[in-house]
């Protein structure tokens, strides 16, 4: 039987792993070491002041999937919203539940800390992705476009002026 646990400090491998095979799926040919992986995983998810927050689905004791999200503010109301960063579920378990199980789960937490909303993206080419979220009974919003700056561009952008001030 799968079940969905808050991730806790002995599950870092098991978010590494499965992180790993997350970005593989994407298109990684290289991933950081797993020392480097457990290091950032503990300081977002278990530091003083966590960047984020992790659900694991686990199938008997075999992680088979997670959920990784942050609280942000504001949202409506001055309230807060759940965005939810990552939703990832092993190839093997796919179309058997677990997805479902994890994004119950989140909107679980969502409403245990007063949140307005719950809001992610997904990648325009991921129709798998976009076919489960309809099958949720959520569409696409169309009201707000996605903005992104990574790389050389970030550090370009911090450290010159950006535009006319």
């Amino acid at each position: 039987m799968t079940v969905v646990t808050p991730a806790e400090p002995a599950h870092v491998e098991a978010l590494a792993a499965l992180a790993e095979e997350m970005d593989r799926f994407y298109g990684a040919t290289e991933v950081e070491p797993l020392d480097l992986r457990v290091r950032q995983i503990n300081e977002a998810l278990f530091s003083a002041l966590p960047a984020a927050h992790g659900l694991l689905a686990w199938d008997d004791d075999r992680p088979v999937g997670f959920a990784s999200y942050s609280l942000l503010w504001p949202a409506v109301g001055l309230t807060r919203s759940l965005y939810l960063k990552e939703l990832y579920v092993t190839e093997a378990l796919r179309r058997a539940g677990v997805g479902r199980l994890l994004m119950r789960s989140v909107f679980e937490t969502a409403v245990k800390q007063d949140c307005s909303r719950v809001e992610w993206t997904t990648d325009q080419d991921n129709t798998d992705a976009q076919a489960f979220y309809e099958l949720l009974g959520v569409a696409p919003n169309p009201a707000k476009l996605f903005y992104r700056l990574e790389g050389m561009q970030l550090s370009n952008a911090s450290s010159h002026q950006l535009g006319p001030t």
